[in-house]
């Protein structure tokens, strides 16, 4: 490269580095320092042992590490009256996540092509009420739930909780769901009307397989939201299936024994893996996702 057109490329290269610019990385990097900084005291906090972290650097990196404090989280860490870790609790959170997100995705999906395509009388009406129902608050209509899945025999049941967050999600996904259909062209199912297709044919057969960004999006939003869930488990999970979350409270708030941080710790890091875990598999797709969501309103 000459000399001249190293003169001519430094001015380009001085703009790009403006003070707005420079002003978005330092907020940039003081917000990751933020948000990072708990999540480092928590993972270097899991591996110490006790007498270390008695000595009161949480910044400072395991001197000896250790694994045990994870394996009594997982294994032997009292959730209550039981001391048989948090483990139990990652199973009773698998089997509320998996139906809470396969049916309010699939329920959702239909109802937004149902609003977006058929319009039935009241469309309009009936999807302003789903979004009058997604701002109400949990707690006003707590009482009321658990007066009707004690009346219906649900109350404190695995089926009674899915049913739970099934309602709760409804309005979220249904809004999703047909902001993108309204995206698609109204030609592709009108053709689809005359080649013969009915109500579910068109569904099953043309939108749903249209439709993998939107479902990877509310999948994502619905994995987290149920598996990072705290007050409907507590309420109307019942004893039995009490959610990770439920657990890891029991863990960190006993006021019985020595308070063991490290434990708490690993306990702590376990119960949130999974919604870690999603975010940074396919973060990029619930971006993806959300723009092609958010062509019409």
């Amino acid at each position: 490269m000459t000399t001249a057109a190293i003169q001519h490329r430094k001015p380009s290269v001085i703009r790009r580095l403006g003070p707005a610019r420079v002003g978005v990385y330092l907020f940039l990097l003081t917000a990751s320092v933020f948000f990072l900084m708990p999540l480092y005291i928590m993972l270097v906090t899991s591996f110490k042992t006790m007498d270390e972290i008695r000595l009161g650097n949480i910044f400072a990196l395991p001197v000896s590490l250790t694994l045990e404090p994870w394996v009594q989280a997982w294994t032997s860490a009292c959730t209550g009256v039981s001391c048989n870790g948090i483990r139990g609790g990652f199973w009773n959170s698998v089997w509320i996540v998996v139906p809470s997100t396969f049916i309010p995705i699939l329920l959702g999906a239909m109802n937004g092509y149902a609003l977006s395509f058929w319009r039935p009388p009241g469309a309009q009406a009936l999807f302003g009420v789903l979004m009058v129902g997604a701002f109400i608050p949990v707690q006003v209509m707590m009482f009321p739930l658990v007066k009707i899945m004690g009346s219906l025999g649900l109350f404190g049941t695995l089926p009674g909780i899915v049913l739970i967050h099934v309602i709760f999600s409804m309005p979220v996904m249904t809004l999703l769901f047909r902001n993108y259909y309204l995206s698609i062209p109204q030609e592709l199912f009108k053709a689809a009307r005359i080649d013969g297709g009915g109500f579910f044919r068109i569904f099953a057969q043309l939108m749903l397989p249209m439709s993998t960004p939107m479902i990877i999006v509310a999948a994502i939003m619905q994995v987290t939201g149920v598996w990072n869930d705290y007050i409907l488990g507590l309420v109307f999970a019942g004893r039995d299936n009490l959610p990770m979350t439920v657990q890891l409270n029991n863990v960190i708030n006993t006021t019985t024994g020595t308070r063991l941080y490290n434990v708490n710790m690993a306990a702590t890091i376990l119960t949130s893996m999974v919604p870690l875990i999603i975010y940074f598999v396919s973060g990029r797709w619930f971006v993806r996702g959300i723009a092609a969501g958010a062509v019409k309103g």
